[in-house]
């Protein structure tokens, strides 16, 4: 029960104070060294096989290291003498490997330029969270953009590093935040990270294969619960999911898509080139400001879904132990 402790804790920090914009934040400074590390191991000359084993070993070197750091700051904080102080040390690392606050006012900062028509704040906002550009989008390709953005990342900045968490502690948590920086920065399927990226990039996708599909069910959930359309959200999860080119991220937005009535995906521009994403859910709604916030509602819903349900399995297994 000591983990559930400290997994509320680190969800009400996030909620209550959010991520501090500082070159200090751990997920900065990961992403500080990814990059430093980078420029000692990436050269443009390299075939393809070398730029292969040196992307893994920039690889290796992250996950060791901040696995090993975690694991270092974890023990520390259960060897004080003072163990409630341990936790809440524990809680607020805990905080800065998850996102939800964060996550949320950048989708309520585009919506409510949306509201206020202000297309061209908005578009600018919407770029700071997305890698497609922006400076073309209207209206509803904004709110697209926003929609799809919350929903994949609920994955990526909530349900999976509580996940990993509660299998192996802050450890693992922050291994999976490591992972995860590195995909996003290096995980690309371009001429330079084409194969320098290729491991960092498997290697999340296989971090949020099981992640990805407990957040599709819980986003029906949440669907029912914020009496949404829960049957649809079922619906296209099933149908839709495998659409994505990524192997995770259609198990967030396809339920979102079904639960709001909306269609996403589509034709996104990446650095001056059109790229088609196969549609998600039905477009009955139009993709509008509106679904930017009720998106923003459902990924609050399936973190608490989460939370709820690991406090019911851990109390089973406590009635189930007492037993024996």
């Amino acid at each position: 029960m000591e983990q559930l402790v400290i997994v509320f804790g680190a969800f009400f920090v996030d909620c209550l104070l959010g991520d501090p914009r500082s070159k200090y934040h751990p997920v900065a400074l990961m992403g500080s060294m990814i990059a430093f590390l980078e420029r000692v191991f990436y050269r443009a000359t390299d075939d393809a096989g070398k730029k292969l084993f040196m992307g893994g070993m920039l690889l290796l070197i992250v996950l060791l290291l901040c696995f090993n750091a975690a694991e270092g700051m974890e023990k520390l904080f259960r060897q004080l003498r003072l163990p409630h102080l341990g936790m809440a040390l524990e809680s607020i690392a805990l905080a800065f490997m998850i996102s939800p606050r964060s996550l949320a006012e950048a989708g309520m900062e585009i919506y409510h330029l949306l509201r206020e028509k202000d297309i061209a704040a908005a578009r600018q906002a919407v770029g700071m969270i997305v890698s497609r550009d922006t400076e073309t989008l209207d209206e509803a390709e904004i709110a697209r953009a926003a929609v799809e953005t919350v929903a994949e990342n609920t994955v990526d900045g909530v349900i999976a590093p509580l996940f990993f968490y509660f299998i192996g502690g802050l450890p693992l948590a922050v291994l999976y935040r490591a992972s995860n920086t590195m995909d996003a920065m290096i995980g690309y399927r371009n001429e330079k990270y084409l194969y320098f990226g290729k491991i960092a990039a498997r290697l999340d996708d296989v971090l949020n294969y099981i992640p990805a599909r407990m957040t599709g069910i819980l986003f029906v959930i949440a669907a029912f619960l914020l009496r949404k359309d829960a049957v649809g959200a079922w619906r296209m999860l099933w149908r839709d999911a495998s659409k994505h080119p990524s192997p995770n991220g259609g198990y967030a937005e396809a339920p979102v898509a079904g639960a709001l009535g909306i269609r996403l995906g589509g034709e996104n521009l990446y650095f001056g080139e059109v790229h088609f994403r196969a549609h998600m859910g039905d477009p009955e709604q139009p993709v509008d400001a509106g679904a930017i916030r009720d998106t923003i509602r459902l990924m609050y819903t399936a973190a608490i879904l989460f939370m709820l349900f690991a406090y019911a399995a851990f109390s089973i297994y406590d009635v189930y132990v007492s037993w024996l």
